[in-house]
């Protein structure tokens, strides 16, 4: 199975907490608030705003004094890889740099699917997990795919770690990019749905009742004087 593959299974199978749900939210609302800037960029790029985004978050924690290539500033000379990338004259011009010219050059991506784009994010971030063959943290914390494991410095894997920051699956699902996956929270699309269904039964009763109310008034006439004719009857047969 390849990579890619393997991040199609893994976002089929993929759900959020309960409990994390928030923290996704408040993020994804953070990088819609950006979308003017990540567009500007994808229109130079072809790279969709919704992964800029996602990657600025990671490397930068959406910081736009950063560099979206590996967190630096991008007014200085980059220390970290990619190093030596700079100085820039704004975040719109570094990240256009990191996209076209740095690894994994994200700009010549041409496959935008959501096994494309995980597999792309995890390639941003490096394919140490990937050799290890398990889920990366860059890719999958936050959801049930990843419990632990972190390389803490370059080389450097420590399996007890734990991966605090969110990641860019999660949020590709708070920001709706495939509405067609699996739904984050399956209880309350199942009421929601419900209640909607239910609001619409209702309206088609009342649509008839206000096209049809002569003939159901004269209905309920009818049927009130048969009922009281019936126990007339019965009370002359009973000499009541």
């Amino acid at each position: 199975m390849t990579l890619q593959e393997l991040n199609e299974t893994r976002w089929k199978n993929c759900h959020v907490p309960s409990d994390r749900g928030p923290a996704f939210e408040a993020v994804a609302n953070r990088i819609k608030n950006n979308k003017a800037v990540y567009q500007k960029i994808e229109k130079e790029t072809g790279v969709p705003w919704w992964f800029i985004g996602i990657t600025h978050y990671r490397e930068a924690n959406l910081d736009m004094n950063a560099n979206l290539a590996q967190g630096d500033p991008w007014r200085t000379k980059s220390r970290h890889v990619p190093v030596g990338r700079g100085p820039f004259n704004s975040f719109e011009e570094a990240a256009v740099d990191a996209l076209v010219n740095c690894s994994p050059h994200a700009a010549q991506n041409k496959d935008w699917s959501v096994g494309g784009a995980l597999t792309m994010f995890e390639k941003y971030n490096g394919l140490g997990y990937a050799k290890k063959n398990v889920p990366s943290p860059y890719v999958w914390a936050g959801t049930d795919q990843y419990v632990h494991g972190k390389y803490v410095a370059d080389g450097v894997y420590d399996d007890t770690a734990v991966d605090k920051q969110l990641g860019c699956a999660g949020l590709l699902k708070f920001l709706g990019i495939f509405p067609t996956s699996k739904s984050i929270n399956p209880v309350t699309t199942i009421a929601i749905g419900g209640a909607a269904a239910g609001g619409v039964a209702v309206h088609n009763y009342w649509s008839f009742v206000q096209t049809h109310w002569i003939a159901l008034t004269v209905g309920l006439i009818a049927t009130a004087f048969i009922i009281d004719f019936i126990v007339y009857k019965l009370r002359k047969t009973n000499n009541v």
